[in-house]
């Protein structure tokens, strides 16, 4: 049953990568494969409860679905109408004659692929019962407060960029003003909620490789090597960095 859940995931997941990838030739625009992240943790978690029935499914693919319809809605919101984001323009400048077959494998099939990582908490959910433990609370707390500290970090960060006075500023208030990326710390304990809200229901060892990868993911590839990147000749930006950690708030 569960290396069924796994191979299936894996096929779902390749069929709707390849789909948006096909979607971003027609409209010039890898950046909707951003939209698309939360979007298709939400699909696959769906298809993979309602084909395999289980039990306590039901609890973390909601989970997962309210996390990934709110990321999906707000990056839609956020990137609608503003052209290809500045990391795919910039590949599509660098790529070049290579740039769909790279695009494919560099960006829609390694995207798919963390995905389906990511994802092992809610595959190694099995249909054995077993009575909700104690701890489990923990960890739906732990989704909640990740949830709200994302939620409030994007929104704090979309209202502070619709005003024209800010334009060219960085944000340093609200949770900004306790780390650099509060949105990725939020982030961060979602997944680290889920895995362990599943661990009664499945291999720890394999599952905890999901809140490992989106930690390494956020901390060292997409996340904050990327915006640190774009604001390296950014005077007041380097003085943030000097007094705010990157992804763990500080509050003193």
């Amino acid at each position: 049953m569960l290396s069924t859940t796994y191979i299936t995931s894996a096929f779902i997941i390749f069929i709707m990568m390849s789909i948006i990838f096909l979607i971003a030739i027609v409209k010039k625009d890898n950046s909707i494969v951003d939209v698309f992240w939360g979007l298709g943790f939400t699909i696959n978690a769906w298809i993979i409860f309602i084909l395999y029935k289980f039990p306590f499914g039901i609890t973390s693919t909601i989970f997962v679905t309210i996390w990934g319809l709110r990321l999906a809605i707000y990056l839609f919101l956020r990137n609608n109408n503003k052209g290809e984001d500045w990391r795919y323009a910039q590949w599509r400048k660098d790529w070049g004659k290579y740039f769909y077959i790279r695009s494919y494998l560099q960006v829609f099939m390694l995207q798919g692929f963390m995905m389906w990582i990511i994802s092992f908490p809610l595959l190694q959910i099995d249909n054995t019962f077993i009575p909700i433990q104690l701890w489990q609370y923990g960890g739906a707390l732990l989704w909640l407060i990740g949830f709200l500290w994302e939620s409030i970090a994007d929104f704090q960060l979309y209202q502070f960029k619709q005003k024209s006075k800010n334009k060219g500023k960085i944000m340093q208030t609200g949770l900004w003003a306790y780390s650099r990326h509060p949105n990725y710390f939020g982030e961060i304990l979602v997944w680290w909620g889920i895995f362990i809200f599943c661990l009664p229901y499945g291999k720890w060892y394999i599952t905890i490789l999901s809140p490992i990868v989106i930690t390494w993911l956020l901390n060292n590839v997409s996340g904050v090597p990327m915006l640190e990147e774009k604001y390296k000749q950014n005077k007041n930006y380097q003085k943030y960095i000097q007094k705010t950690n990157a992804l763990i708030p500080k509050f003193w």
